[in-house]
């Protein structure tokens, strides 16, 4: 079996290097081909340009030859760049399994109430109506095609270089107070071990929320990452008067709590990072 990876970026990569084994090949995009080159080095993988300014030629027939395939580039204002270019092919292909990753930004804002999969998305922002598009745009293709397509809604994203611990030792922390305000999260881990619990056990039309157990608000963790280091804490700061870009202020508008029940009774997931207290112990020591 061949895995294509659309997007290798973080969560993409963390996926495709815990996959590797399952695979006889893996072929993954980025967006430069000076990065594809040292990318390709660095993992072995094969590496292809795709975005805006490249698309390597390769591609298509690369698809041809995929069983797995992961889509983790975002879409744009014109739409999935990946549908765009490539749905003949894909349709063509003898791929058998899609994952599309997602956010849970398509929910909006509910006031801080629990939800899950049956929850109707209410998207508040552009950047998530378009993400609702795109994912319904993958569901059509599964649908007409007989392909397990799967929608996977990803809660906020951390892991190794990338959490509130090397957010506090590069002086770049903010501990923003917001009366209420809680959000989930979810190790990189942890996504990569939901989507091969998919691979064993695929279902056309799925759409799963992959979050950990414990939605906790934003001063909390980076409270905690301070302890557990011993870093320096950073001054509260309200919301209102915080220096934030108007895309993380956005995130600040969105409130809500979401289950993960789906991915553990239908996949069998067991979280090994099932609140950020976890996650932040396994990235004490690392850089």
């Amino acid at each position: 079996m061949n895995l294509f990876v659309f997007g290798l970026g973080f969560t993409g990569r963390r996926f495709a290097e815990r996959a590797r084994d399952r695979f006889a090949i893996v072929r993954a995009t980025v967006t430069e081909a000076a990065s594809a080159d040292r990318i390709a080095a660095e993992t072995g993988f094969t590496m292809r340009a795709f975005g805006p300014e490249a698309d390597d030629p390769r591609i298509a027939d690369d698809l041809a030859e995929t069983d797995a395939l992961l889509v983790s580039a975002p879409p744009g204002e014109e739409g999935d760049p990946v549908l765009a270019r490539y749905e003949a092919a894909i349709r063509a292909s003898r791929i058998g399994w899609i994952g599309y990753l997602s956010t849970i930004g398509v929910y909006g804002d509910q006031g801080g109430a629990w939800i899950d999969e049956t929850t109707p998305a209410a998207p508040r922002s552009a950047r998530s109506r378009i993400r609702l598009d795109a994912e319904a745009a993958w569901l059509k293709l599964g649908a007409e095609t007989g392909k397990a397509v799967q929608v996977f809604r990803l809660s906020g994203i951390y892991g190794p270089g990338r959490n509130p611990i090397v957010k506090l030792r590069e002086g770049r922390s903010q501990r923003i107070v917001k009366a209420g305000q809680v959000f989930n999260r979810i190790h990189v881990d942890d996504i990569a071990t939901t989507l091969l619990a998919s691979i064993d056990r695929p279902r056309a039309g799925a759409v799963y929320n992959v979050t950990d157990d414990e939605p906790a608000a934003p001063q909390t963790v980076t409270e905690h990452a301070a302890a557990l280091t011993g870093l320096p804490l950073p001054p509260a700061v309200d919301f209102e008067t915080a220096d934030l870009s108007p895309m993380a202020r956005s995130f600040y508008g969105e409130n809500k709590r979401v289950r993960n029940a789906l991915i553990r009774e239908e996949l069998g997931v067991t979280l090994a990072y099932p609140t950020y207290r976890e996650g932040l112990a396994s990235l004490k020591d690392r850089p």
